[in-house]
């Protein structure tokens, strides 16, 4: 007889209880009967429930599928690491970002966790702190963020500031003895880059640069159609990142605070996408600038750039980011055989796949769905495992300081209107560490 019931049996019942307790009881009995053949053991002992669905190891569960074969795979569960293991973060900056994205995006980490919060505003820091229960002495400010190197919990420092802070508190993370994610753009100037990447090899820290659509699903499968020419060579790729912003007051118009316009903000998404697919790194830049003075928002940054990515292959890109439109976020790839590309390409969330090809007398449109996953847990979760593992990040430092490069010479062809050689590189993925996890 099962422990379950001999606990039941043990219990005094009250008199008006006992009928449903022994009709309980014996229903229990026949139920158990009737599965003893599949989920006993060797010695007769009836295994319990997680047992009879859970095929895997101790520290990892499974469960049979529910659909049949024919029905999209739902992958894995999670199966997250126990949370003492986990590699623990301290996020710099708690504006919109961090709030309504990265805090929230812990529940979905399988190897990483929130220890520790950094930011100028003590109040919004102790509520932030209670939400996702993190130590009130593990919360600093700008002044005291130092004596961070004391708190052992704190592994990673994911700086979420503006552009012009990303080198300073990187550099004083490394001293920290602390490793470094940081939000892009890497920085303002190829100069702060150069000095980061230098301070967390001093130090032996681990610098990686938040590019999270490098490991977001349908950006990777991609990137896997045109490395394997599923559709043949690739001709034009156009992408657009813009947006209408709005409070002029806002930091990202503020030249010495973002470094630059839209530009810099979204339309690198632009650049470090096409480099990521494609693996390759452009020869030839030619940009120009469209921005209306006049406008309030555009007194120190620009608003609209178009530019045009040259390639050794003879492939071309063209890319255009805006301060002053509706919201669009898309790119699309023309190959030999079919275009194909994302709309939208660049949210944190909804991202769709499109494609169309010739199949016969049919010209077939598809919009694949994969399945949804959240890009900053999985940008976090790939530093977290790179630390456990010794690994370089996918997207190193290096990787930034690349994209920054090519920034600074888009920037010089719109003031020049002419084009700008870059240095040219043989071979794919250059600037790139160890592949996530798949």
């Amino acid at each position: 007889m099962s422990q379950s019931i001999l606990n039941t049996l043990e219990k005094p019942v009250e008199r008006r209880h006992f009928l449903f307790r022994s009709t309980q009881t014996i229903l229990s009995a026949t139920l158990l009967g009737s599965v003893a053949s599949y989920g006993a053991d060797a010695s007769g002992t009836i295994a319990s429930h997680d047992a009879l669905v859970s095929t895997g190891p101790a520290d990892k569960i499974s469960l049979s599928p529910l659909d049949a074969k024919t029905e999209q795979e739902k992958g894995p569960l999670p199966n997250p690491d126990p949370m003492e293991q986990r590699i623990g973060y301290a996020i710099v900056g708690l504006g919109h970002l961090a709030l309504e994205e990265v805090l929230p995006a812990f529940g979905a980490c399988k190897k990483s966790k929130v220890v520790a919060l950094v930011s100028g505003d003590k109040d919004k820091a102790l509520t932030v702190a209670k939400q996702y229960g993190v130590s009130e002495k593990s919360i600093y400010d700008y002044q005291n963020f130092d004596s961070i190197k004391n708190n052992k919990e704190v592994d990673v420092v994911y700086i979420i500031l503006p552009n012009s802070m990303h080198a300073e508190f990187t550099i004083r993370s490394a001293k920290a003895g602390k490793h470094v994610l940081c939000e892009k753009p890497m920085a303002n100037t190829v100069s702060e880059c150069e000095q980061m990447i230098k301070a967390c090899e001093e130090a032996n820290r681990k610098l990686m640069i938040a590019y999270r659509i490098q490991y977001e699903g349908n950006n990777t499968e991609i990137k896997r159609y045109v490395r394997d020419e599923k559709y043949g060579k690739i001709k034009n790729i156009v992408a657009v990142n813009g947006q209408n912003i709005g409070d002029p007051k806002q930091w990202r118009l503020n030249k010495k605070l973002a470094g630059g316009g839209s530009l810099a903000d979204v339309g690198i998404y632009c650049l470090n996408t096409i480099r990521f697919i494609t693996g390759e790194e452009p020869t030839e830049v030619y940009a120009q600038i469209f921005t209306d003075t006049s406008d309030p928002r555009f007194k120190e940054v620009e608003d609209t750039i178009n530019f045009q990515l040259t390639f050794a292959n003879g492939m071309r890109a063209m890319c255009s980011s805006s301060y002053s439109q509706h919201q669009s976020r898309n790119y699309r790839i023309y190959a030999e055989r079919a275009y194909l590309g994302l709309d939208p390409a660049f949210p944190y969330h909804g991202i769709q796949m499109y494609r169309s090809y010739a199949d016969g007398n049919m010209e077939i449109y598809e919009m694949p769905k994969g399945a949804s996953e959240n890009q900053f847990a999985l940008e976090m979760d790939h530093m977290s495992d790179c630390i456990r593992n010794n690994k370089k990040p996918y997207t190193p430092g290096e990787e930034g300081l690349q994209d920054m490069s090519i920034i600074e010479a888009i920037y010089l062809s719109a003031q020049q209107n002419k084009p700008v050689q870059l240095k040219k590189y043989d071979g794919k993925d250059l600037f790139r560490g160890t592949l996530p996890e798949k």
